[in-house]
């Protein structure tokens, strides 16, 4: 999402942005907490976790140069996971308000990121529209299987 960005615009929000720092086994942000917005992984490993029957379960692992957070940047929202340092990690903490005037002092890059949304969107579709495909058939052979069991009836 940042890739967008120009040089200069990336150092007026990292300038703008809260650095903060974090030992291993420190949690980042709990899974179902309010995200006001999103941190980017200057330094170490995070540990993305769900949580299961038994506890939290990691999913992914997120290093350097990872944006956590990205639909928070955009509109109030929970977090999804549980984020906890594997090391020493640094972050920045980049807040929604301060995302928010950034896009809206320069219009370009909110056009760009409004595209970038688009094509995400659009491939999402496409990915699970088997999907559907799929669950008309089955639908399909559940009504002829109701229709051969109530004529059999």
């Amino acid at each position: 999402m940042l890739s967008d960005f120009q040089d200069d615009q990336l150092r007026l929000l990292a300038f703008s942005a809260e650095s903060m720092d974090y030992q291993a086994g420190q949690r980042l942000f709990d899974q179902g907490e309010r995200a006001d917005g999103g941190l980017v992984v200057m330094s170490g490993t995070v540990s993305l976790q769900i949580r299961g029957e038994d506890g939290f379960d990691e999913v992914e692992r997120a290093e350097s140069g990872t944006l956590l957070g990205q639909t928070a940047l955009l509109t109030e929202s929970k977090r999804p996971c549980r984020a906890e340092a594997v090391d020493g990690v640094r972050i920045i903490r980049i807040r929604r308000a301060l995302f928010k005037r950034m896009i809206q002092e320069y219009p370009e890059l909110a056009r760009r990121l409004f595209e970038q949304h688009v094509s995400r969107y659009r491939h999402t579709i496409s990915a699970i529209r088997p999907i559907g495909d799929k669950m008309s058939e089955l639908e399909q052979l559940n009504a002829e299987r109701r229709v051969e069991n109530d004529s059999k009836s």
